[in-house]
């Protein structure tokens, strides 16, 4: 390595002792090499991945004299002939030698907090965005959090990236460049770190989740882990806890919505994940070993995550541990209170009352429903309910306000039991026939809100009276 770049590579040179107490010296992962190049032969209908805006911010950088290239995962999804998920691009230019070009360019400049690591925001046209970043070296990093130090070294900003799979670049001129035999791992389906595994892994732990979610991404079957891999990551499993819940379940779900979803988890959970990434010490494991057995369908992550808890209170826990959307907290909470619903001849009757009497949006609770069933394996019901359509309800909210309701708590519960009592009818009754029992419904509900006030304010009385302030 030459003399300039060991300086570069010397935290306690750049920051001082101070900083070199917090942060660990940041070697290169290999030696940096002269590239394997070829030219990229993409299928006629990938050609869309190269969108006009990607070719117009691409010939503002040639315009601007400065390097470009697509990098990362869209290299390793074009060889493999999968659509990209996602483009990631990075330049030679600085920060400030971006934001300097595209004000020229009129270029709409997002955000700036990525600056600091070289990731500049920007959008093109009126919905595309990108992020463009320069060439750097990762100086020095606590496993979380790293100092960057810019350079315009392709094979240098390659050395830090996690699998040879990612370490390739593809040029405005559809030039691949390989610096660590990555073309041959991705023709061979081979997951490899680049360098030591558990040094790669100790410079940022999230790289044990990236670990299982590319490997379900490449390789050709569920177990040809390298043994020395799972042992770095079993050793080093405790660094997950420091990572925040909410980027451990982005790659949690990613992993359980890629190949081999079930026996990855399994492989999880051997090499000792299970507390770090937000399960219980007592995990349901036989529910979760029947559920690998028996499923027949898709499922939803946080369906796979909820077979390893035992009740809701453990699903309102992940909720606190990954701050699920609310989405995924109520078809985990649904999938726990449901999975063991005893189905009998008309095994449907009340998942389809529960599609027409519910407050719940007509689409969603479909797919809840869809999902419990797929839990469950029960194809034949699946199948049958998928191609059940609910009937349109007579009655709606109109018909409420025409006879001076205001919506609300009350409104809601008066339009339900007229659903419940139309289901119930076979889907017979007429909208003339509801409303004919309009004015009984609404004061039965009435009183029994009237009630159910005076005892809760009952409850609450007594209960201030034995308070301590009284």
């Amino acid at each position: 390595m030459n003399s300039r770049l060991c300086l570069l590579l010397r935290p306690s040179w750049l920051f001082g002792n101070r900083f070199c107490a917090k942060y660990s010296m940041q070697k290169l992962a290999v030696e940096p090499r002269q590239p394997t190049t070829i030219k990229l032969n993409m299928p006629p209908e990938f050609h869309s991945v190269f969108t006009p805006e990607l070719k117009k911010l691409m010939n503002i950088f040639v315009k601007h004299n400065h390097e470009f290239r697509i990098v990362g995962g869209a290299v390793r999804d074009l060889l493999m002939k999968k659509f990209p998920v996602e483009i990631d691009c990075a330049s030679t230019a600085t920060p400030e030698q971006m934001k300097e070009m595209f004000l020229k360019e009129k270029v709409e400049i997002l955000q700036n907090k990525g600056e600091s690591h070289g990731t500049v925001f920007i959008r093109m046209g009126e919905d595309r965005t990108f992020q463009i970043t320069t060439l750097r070296i990762d100086v020095a990093t606590d496993g979380r959090h790293a100092i960057v130090k810019f350079t315009k070294d392709w094979a240098v900003d390659a050395c830090r990236r996690d699998f040879t799979i990612n370490t390739m670049s593809l040029d405005c001129n559809g030039t691949v460049y390989d610096y660590f035999n990555g073309i041959e791992d991705v023709n061979k389906r081979v997951l490899r770190f680049l360098g030591d595994p558990a040094m790669r892994i100790k410079e940022d732990f999230l790289r044990i989740l990236r670990y299982f979610r590319f490997y379900g991404r490449v390789a050709k079957d569920a177990n040809s882990h390298d043994p020395e891999v799972l042992k770095a990551i079993k050793d080093n499993a405790e660094g997950i806890s420091e990572i925040s819940g909410q980027r451990i379940w982005k790659e949690v779900r990613k992993i359980l919505n890629g190949n081999f979803s079930f026996e990855i988890m399994k492989t999880m959970l051997e090499v000792g994940l299970a507390p770090h990434i937000g399960l219980p010490s007592d995990l349901n494991l036989n529910e979760f070993n029947a559920l690998r057995e028996r499923v027949c369908d898709v499922l939803d992550p946080i369906v796979i995550m909820a077979s390893f808890l035992k009740n809701t209170d453990e699903m309102k826990a992940l909720d606190d541990r990954y701050n699920l959307t609310k989405r995924e907290r109520d078809l985990g909470c649904f999938i726990m209170s449901h999975r063991d619903d005893k189905l009998d001849a008309d095994s449907l009757h009340k998942y389809k009352e529960l599609v027409v009497v519910t407050k719940n949006n007509y689409y969603r609770i479909r797919e809840m429903i869809e999902q419990v069933l797929t839990y469950r394996g029960e194809e034949k019901l699946l199948l049958e309910f998928k191609n059940w359509n609910a009937p349109r309800v007579p009655v709606t909210k109109d018909h409420l306000l025409d006879r001076g309701m205001k919506e609300g708590k009350l409104f809601d519960e008066v339009l339900l039991e007229m659903k419940r009592r139309w289901f119930n009818s076979g889907f017979t009754l007429s909208d003339k026939a509801l409303l004919v029992d309009f004015d009984d419904i609404y004061h039965q509900l009435l009183d029994e809100g009237l009630n159910k006030g005076k005892r809760k304010k009952k409850k609450y009385a007594k209960r201030a009276l034995n308070s301590e302030f009284y």
